[in-house]
């Protein structure tokens, strides 16, 4: 397992996002915390592009996630659609109501699955 990686602030600033990432068992688990939106993205875009491109099995906690907009959704969707050209998989986990309610909304929990935790992700 490698240390934990953030890329933006230390912890989300009112409005921001910040991400960390790890590697567990060949899977790239990014946490989301704060908001995730058309002045964040950069910042989960720039976590993405900088991890090893090997690993095309993603996990992303969005447990800390206050608040998520279609910058999100496309970012998601973008990267579900690579990561599938390489035989891999993008898991969601932990989100909360607001963000849940609008993943279920646009109906990405049909297309890219979401589960109660960190760990049932890690091991479906």
């Amino acid at each position: 397992m490698t240390p934990d990686k953030t890329a933006g602030p230390a912890g989300p600033q009112p409005g921001g996002l910040s991400v960390t990432s790890s590697v567990r068992e060949g899977v790239l688990v990014l946490g989301l915390a704060g908001e995730l939106d058309h002045n964040s993205g950069d910042v989960l875009r720039c976590a993405l592009e900088s991890a090893d491109p090997a690993l095309c099995r993603i996990v992303c906690d969005l447990g800390q996630l206050t608040f998520m907009d279609s910058t999100g959704i496309n970012t998601f969707l973008t990267v579900h659609h690579r990561v599938r050209r390489e035989a891999g998989w993008l898991r969601l986990a932990t989100a909360p109501e607001p963000v849940l309610r609008t993943l279920q909304m646009v109906g990405l929990d049909q297309v890219i699955s979401l589960h109660p935790t960190v760990a049932h992700a890690l091991n479906a």
